[in-house]
């Protein structure tokens, strides 16, 4: 009887074993189709990524051959490392990132190999005793001042990685020189080969498949302010019930689209930091005006807030009477369609880089909108109903007012960016196809779409004659 206990115990321990290897395995594998899936997305959700990582796969392989190439590598010895490290440290996304840190990273070590090779050299005049006290008094000192610097905004958002390479260098190289006769030929290899892998990764990152940070904020820009252009075009019939089903629930999805723009601050003043490194390039000429688009950014994301603000009305529990609903429905709507058509021409004048008098009409329409909403609200038709019930109609009220002046202050600010970035002058009124081509365009991608303006004269011809057999190249 005990032999016969031992053994069940035995058999039901190896069949919960196999259980649960079966289901190690079956977790197993779901993780890995998972993970699959999930790179699958990567790549197909931005292309260039792929591209980024064989190209920095290229760089290390061309700069490893000093370790393979014995003649290289008896020029450089050790050193030869620092080209390696250089390009795993240096090699970013963009150009201008790339850029960037290569210059930061071969001035900061040349300025600091030569402060260093001089401190090494004062402080030997000093004497034996004296020699390594006043070496540790100027790496105290550079370290101290270098570190201090950090903490300016304007010298942290572009030398940040230059100084922290600085005190570095410095300290390597007036320390090594206590140690090391030959510092000289030290500071001369690790900056010849810190120049060799920054050069490397700059001139792999401009000349296969480029990716310019300007560009990224160029097209960023412009979309974030259609996606503005687009809540408020649909808010009037979405907050005054005019759309029902189906149709309500995709609106619905295009409506939030502005809140991806809320918190893009930090990205677009990373990308107008690397786009002043870049060279003039396609559309973008030198000194092309990056921080005008960051006053754009800003201007627009003041009223993607008031949006939110809308948006939250279009969500309350409590709802505009239809009393009241009645007597703002028309000023609101106007407002608030205008203003959406404003916005979306703004964005596209962005994008295809031509000025924005278009949106010149709507804003004026909005204007004379919201003039009649103010005079609407200070009349005496108020006092007769009760307050709850108006409360919530003139809220959105005074939000689409304040959305009307917020979009007048964007497009004085585009202006300025046109004026200064020499945008061209705009032919003809920009059509609804034309604008309905700019949906499908991408932040992250780079395509050039061709739209042929004969397909939109046939559309335009029961109205006015338009001209064609023409195209217009738009690079987003």
């Amino acid at each position: 009887m005990e032999v016969g206990y031992g053994s069940g115990d035995k058999t039901g321990f190896f069949t919960q074993g196999r259980r649960s290897l079966k289901a190690l395995i079956v977790q197993l594998k779901a993780n890995m189709v998972e993970l699959a899936r999930n790179i699958k997305k990567l790549g197909q959700d931005d292309p260039r990524r792929v591209i980024h990582s064989l190209k920095v796969g290229l760089a290390l392989t061309l700069v490893s051959t000093f370790y393979y190439c014995q003649p290289l590598y008896s020029n450089f010895d050790e050193t030869a490392i620092w080209a390696i490290m250089t390009v795993v440290v240096v090699f970013e996304f963009s150009v201008g990132a790339t850029l960037g840190k290569g210059l930061n990273r071969g001035m900061a070590t040349l300025m600091a190999g030569g402060l260093g090779i001089g401190a090494h050299h004062l402080a030997n005049l000093s004497g034996h005793i004296g020699e390594p006290i006043l070496l540790g008094f100027f790496v105290f000192l550079q370290a101290t001042i270098s570190t201090f610097l950090r903490f300016f905004p304007t010298l942290k958002a572009r030398y940040d990685y230059g100084l922290l390479i600085f005190i570095l260098t410095f300290s390597m190289i007036s320390v090594s020189g206590y140690r090391d006769d030959e510092i000289l030929e030290l500071a001369h290899r690790r900056l010849s080969t810190i120049c060799i892998g920054g050069a490397t990764c700059v001139i792999i990152s401009i000349v296969i498949f480029p990716v310019w940070a300007g560009e990224d904020l160029h097209n960023l820009i412009g979309l974030n302010i259609e996606k503005l252009g687009n809540f408020l075009e649909g808010f009037g019939d979405e907050y005054f019930k005019r759309t029902e089903g189906e149709a309500c629930n995709e609106d619905k999805k295009i409506l939030e689209g502005y809140k991806s723009f809320l918190n893009s601050k930090t990205i677009e003043a990373s990308l107008a930091n690397f786009a002043a490194w870049e060279p003039g390039h396609g559309r973008f000429p030198f000194q092309h005006p990056w921080k005008l688009y960051l006053k754009v950014g800003t201007l627009a994301r003041e009223c993607a807030y008031r949006i939110e603000a809308l948006n939250g009305c279009l969500n309350a529990d409590i709802q505009v009477s239809s009393e009241v609903s009645t007597i703002i429905q028309e000023a609101c709507t106007t407002m608030s369609l205008e203003t959406g058509k404003a916005l979306k021409e703004l964005a596209l004048a962005i994008k295809i880089m031509v000025q924005p008098s278009s949106a010149d009409s709507h804003i004026e329409n909005a204007k004379s909108a919201a003039k009649n909403i103010k005079s609407l609200l200070k009349s005496g038709i108020w006092e007769d109903i009760d307050l709850l019930k108006v409360i919530p109609g003139v809220t959105v009220c005074s939000i689409l007012v304040d959305v009307v002046t917020c979009t007048e202050k964007i497009a004085a600010s585009i202006h300025e960016l046109a004026s200064k970035a020499q945008f061209k002058s705009a032919v003809s009124p920009l059509s609804e196809q034309i604008q309905s081509v700019k949906s499908a365009q991408m932040v992250n991608c780079s395509h050039v779409i061709t739209v042929s303006e004969s397909t939109l004269a046939a559309s335009q011809s029961e109205s006015s004659s338009a001209p064609k057999d023409s195209k217009q190249s738009m690079e987003v």
